[in-house]
């Protein structure tokens, strides 16, 4: 090129104004060749390392019993970064959790079970057996999930729940595997044992009142014939005792208090609130991140590790319907795109129903006028001050676990007491001086589903539990209620004992029990097993033992919708059990294991009890 320059330049000024202009061209050619290319490589660069500034280790969706447990335990190693997503608030406000006492003081459980902003409010389908009433489900939606709206009550089931789950393909759940978990959990008021842990985040307590209805209904059982129990979590679940409760120094003890506040000071952790996961998203079977919706605004977030969903028996199944994994046919019908073909994602849906014998009190010792606006006034400010008094418990402080029947090998019916009268959820005030029981069977035949409503993430699933559909179930209810009135009938209650209030002596025959309740039995908020854990070669099965989600890469599911089977008892503490035991799965540590503790066995089965 120079030489040429040389000889334009020579001969004439025109061809050398030519050759200038032809050499700034070129130049500025390759000049943009090169240019473009470092910007396609920057672009790129640039977009690969906004990913990477959008990515966690683990993505864990939904806040609640068992996703508060997964954010702190598997951000505790500093070099995994977690990212925990809520479709709810906070449960504090302005880092109060005495401006948020509706939730923390445990007397105020029953504002929470009527209020949308911290609930989901479903409902299921009307249901054909029960005189087509449509059921109401409260389902936590907030930091704590569940755990910041529920009773508080710590049961955990009994030992051979978690070996029925083995023996249906839930290899490595059997008691002895699940119990330390249970343990690690756990810190007890009444401090360690063989079957109580002493050093976990989650406080456990028993009830302060020592209410003189809690007195006669623990007396009245022992005088019906059955065994007292001084723990139900330990030895021996069968008999009459007083509960555990997730309630510590007078507040509501929720995961969100136990695990959840103590990491949010961790660098490599970070959680969000009022954000709604609508869709897992996948390369091929592979997850790779979720999409979400915050403040209007449809963002994505990218998992290096994988995605972990917790949002519970109803929302998990969602969630993964909605994102291309269910019934093949299912999803065609709405247009879902398929991932892949899992028939049992929100099938075997399972949960507990119950209802409520009341019985008048002849005396004022109910809580009946704590109920008063003057006394709940009262009431909440010594909360407030102190966190202490009547506002410093839930008052479920006493129940038991009973056979329904001689052969049945452990207990299949369950009893709440509470010196009190709810109606409809706590959502109409109580009308006199009375105490009740919630009482309903553990392990009920009837089986349901939930499937998808539409596409939308913001619709509810249907929710079918198709309750009472067996005759086996309704012969247990009877039961219920003829045992719950044998024990009311003792002497203990004499002094107290007023006309049955429900379902009233006018109804005694079975005819009349079974409309009873087909009319007046409701949920006892558990539902749980509609992405059931089991084998691969179970069609039924959603998740195998190690928690992963069954044809598909790095997605788990972690919450009370795996569950092979409904447990004997409410579900909080099982589903936290799930988590801390996923957990040490997920970081790939050796399983806890405690053989051989003793669990207590009838010297009969020839006899009830």
């Amino acid at each position: 090129m120079s030489y040429l320059m040389k000889r334009f330049k020579c001969h004439s000024p025109v061809m050398s104004q030519v050759a200038g202009s032809l050499f700034k061209l070129h130049t500025l050619k390759n000049t943009l060749g090169i240019n473009e290319q470092q910007f396609t490589i920057s672009r790129a660069s640039s977009h690969l390392s906004s990913e990477k500034a959008n990515s966690y280790n683990y993505i864990i969706v939904g806040a609640g019993s068992a996703g508060c447990v997964l954010a702190n335990r598997l951000s505790e190693d500093p070099q995994s970064t977690v990212l925990l997503l809520e479709a709810g608030p906070k449960d504090t406000l302005l880092g109060s959790k005495r401006l948020m006492w509706k939730i923390h003081m445990p007397a105020a459980l029953t504002y929470n079970l009527c209020d949308e902003k911290y609930n989901w409010y479903y409902h299921t389908t009307p249901q054909r057996h029960m005189d087509d009433r449509v059921m109401y489900w409260p389902r936590g939606r907030v930091w704590g999930g569940s755990s910041s709206l529920n009773a508080m009550v710590y049961i955990r089931g009994h030992a051979e729940d978690y070996n029925r789950w083995s023996r249906q393909g839930a290899l490595g759940w059997d008691y002895e595997h699940c119990l330390p978990y249970f343990k690690k959990a756990q810190t007890h008021e009444l401090g360690p044992d063989q079957y109580r842990g002493g050093n976990g985040p989650l406080h456990v307590s028993r009830g302060k009142t020592n209410h003189p209805l809690h007195q006669a209904f623990l007396e009245a059982a022992q005088q019906a014939g059955y065994p007292f129990t001084d723990d139900m979590n330990g030895y021996q679940q069968e008999g009459f005792g007083w509960m555990d409760m997730t309630i510590h120094q007078g507040q509501r003890w929720s995961t969100a208090s136990a695990y959840l506040r103590p990491a949010i000071s961790r660098p490599n952790f970070s959680v969000a609130e009022k954000t709604l996961v609508t869709k897992i998203l996948f390369q091929g079977t592979k997850c790779i991140g979720v999409e979400y919706v915050k403040n209007r605004q449809r963002k994505k977030v990218f998992a290096i590790k994988e995605v972990i969903l917790s949002g519970g028996a109803i929302n998990s199944p969602q969630l993964l319907m909605l994102s291309g994994i269910g019934n093949a046919d299912d999803l065609k019908k709405l247009g879902i795109p398929l991932v892949c073909h899992l028939p049992g994602v929100g099938q075997n849906l399972q949960d507990h129903l119950e209802v409520y014998v009341q019985q008048k009190c002849t005396k004022p010792i109910t809580l009946y006028t704590a109920q008063k606006p003057l006394n709940m006034v009262r009431i909440g400010l010594e909360w407030l001050w102190k966190f202490t008094g009547e506002g410093a418990t839930s008052h479920l402080e006493s129940g038991g676990f009973i056979r329904s029947e001689p052969g049945v090998p452990h207990p299949d019916i369950q009893f709440h007491f509470l010196p009190s009268q709810v109606i409809d959820h706590g959502r109409v005030a109580s009308t006199m001086e009375a105490y009740q029981v919630h009482v309903g069977p553990m392990r009920s035949t009837s089986v349901g589903w939930l499937k998808l409503k539409s596409s939308d993430p913001n619709d509810h699933p249907i929710i079918e539990p198709n309750y009472l559909s067996t005759e086996r179930d309704m012969w247990e209810f009877r039961q219920c209620v003829k045992l719950t009135r044998e024990i009311f009938a003792q002497k203990a209650f004499e002094k107290f004992r007023g006309p049955e209030v429900r379902p009233g002596n006018h109804v005694q025959s079975d005819k009349e029990i079974d409309a009873f309740i087909r009319q007046k039995a409701d949920s006892a908020y558990h539902p749980s097993c509609t992405c059931k854990m089991g084998q691969p070669s179970d069609s039924t099965a959603v998740v195998d033992p190690q928690t992963k989600v069954i044809g598909v890469e790095n997605l788990r599911v972690v919450d009370a919708s795996i569950m092979p089977s409904v447990v004997t008892g409410n579900l909080n503490a099982p589903t936290i059990m799930i988590a801390e035991k996923a957990a040490d799965i997920i970081k790939g540590l050796p399983a806890l294991q405690e053989k051989n503790v003793p669990v207590y066995k009838p010297k009969t089965l020839e006899t009830q009890r």
